[in-house]
Order: structure tokens, then sequence, then C-alpha cells
């Protein structure tokens, strides 16, 4: 029986990718793959409630980054999060998927997740653990937030003929990280904004599973190859 493979995902909304990603776990669209805690940085995120009213509920976790600051004196948002990393991560998941999180990510976390450094001072760094990020526009076109808006106007403005969406590899440049999974989406002129974010959504919850089945697929072959090296 093939192993288990652990996914975190994070989320600071409804939570409609985290529910595509549910319904595709240990499925032939996401095989031997198991959401093993769904974390939100904010803590209305319906997202959480997907999680906990499922039988069995999965785990969830919520940090904000504010009333952490405000709880703790002297800290800075490196330390915030790190302090996330140290929740995401302690349980070595296989893979980390934000999944409409709207935080950036600085050093803090990315150097913990890439194996860099420890979860706790004084301990060994964690191994390396992936972290892919849903972006709802083409590579290098509408970085960061708002993006969605941002490539609806740009189109009927005439200023670009293509839209898209897109599941990369998450680094410390915001949305420029290698790209896994790339779709363009169907735009017309003078359709209202709203008959495009549906057709993103729909999208997304699309590209998000494929590309985690992707990772974690890789992965799984690195394993078989280095068991062949070994």
């Amino acid at each position: 029986m093939a192993e288990e493979r652990k996914v975190v995902v994070l989320i600071s909304g409804s939570g409609s990718n985290l529910q595509a990603l549910l319904d595709a776990q240990n499925t032939p669209s996401l095989p031997n793959a198991r959401i093993t805690l769904v974390f939100s940085n904010r803590k209305a995120a319906y997202g959480l409630t997907r999680a906990a009213e499922l039988n069995p509920p999965i785990p969830t976790a919520y940090l904000a980054l504010q009333p952490y600051l405000k709880s703790n004196p002297g800290k800075t948002r490196a330390d915030y999060d790190a302090e996330v990393a140290r929740v995401v991560l302690e349980d070595s998941p296989d893979l980390v998927i934000l999944a409409g999180f709207m935080h950036i990510f600085g050093e803090g976390f990315l150097e913990i997740a890439d194996g860099l450094k420890p979860l706790v001072d004084g301990g060994a760094p964690p191994k390396s653990i992936p972290v892919i990020n849903l972006h709802p526009a083409l590579p290098g076109a509408f970085d960061g937030a708002h993006a969605i808006e941002r490539a609806y106007e740009a189109f009927q403005k005439g200023e670009v003929d293509r839209v898209g969406i897109m599941v990369h590899r998450v680094v410390k440049d915001v949305d420029r990280g290698e790209p896994l999974i790339v779709r363009e989406v169907p735009i017309t002129k003078g359709e209202p904004i709203e008959a495009f974010e549906e057709r993103i959504h729909k999208a997304e919850h699309e590209i998000i599973v494929q590309a985690a089945a992707k990772v974690l697929a890789e992965m799984k072959s690195k394993a078989t190859e280095s068991g062949k090296e070994d």
C-alpha cells in the first residue's frame, strides 16, 4: 500500500479552494494524500469551519499577525512568520499549500520550510518541505494583491490580450517562484467582472489539485530514485 502523504493547507477566506482539495484527497485526482491541518491568519475564515465540521474533523489552527505582535512586544513580522512555520511544519507535512492565503511570507517562514533553520532554537533543521501557492494571474503578470481585478481592467482597456492563473513554488519574491501549472482563462470584452471571477475560481479549483498531485508525484519519484541509488 502506498505511503499516505500529509498536506497542510493555509487559507484566509471561505476556503473554496480548500474544499476542492478536500474533495480530491485520496481519490485518483490526488491519491494517497490526506489534509492534516488547516491554518488561517483570519479567525472568521469559513475554511476553518469547513475543516472542523468534517467527519472526522481536520485539526485547525489560527494565528494573525497584528494580535501576535500586540501580545509579544518586541517581536517582528519575521518572528510571526517563524511562529507560523512552527505551527504549520510541526508534524512534518510532505506539502504546504497556500490556497487563498493573504499574507506574504518572508525568510522567517521560508528558511525553516527550506530546511535552512531549525523549528526550535538549538534543534536540527527539518527536512525541506515544498510550499506552493495559487495565484490568479499568468507568470510575471499582476503579482501581488487584487490580481483578478487588475487583470480584468487591463484586458478591458486593451493593455493585455490574455489572462489566466497559475500555481507556483513559493520563494521570497512575491509570485515569482517556478510555475507548476499555468492555465489561460477565457475573457470577453464588456462582460461583467463577476462572470470572469466565476470562470477564474472554477479553473482554480482544478489546477490547485493538479499542482498538488504533481508535486507529490515528483517527490515520490525522487524518493524511489534515491532508494535505488542506496
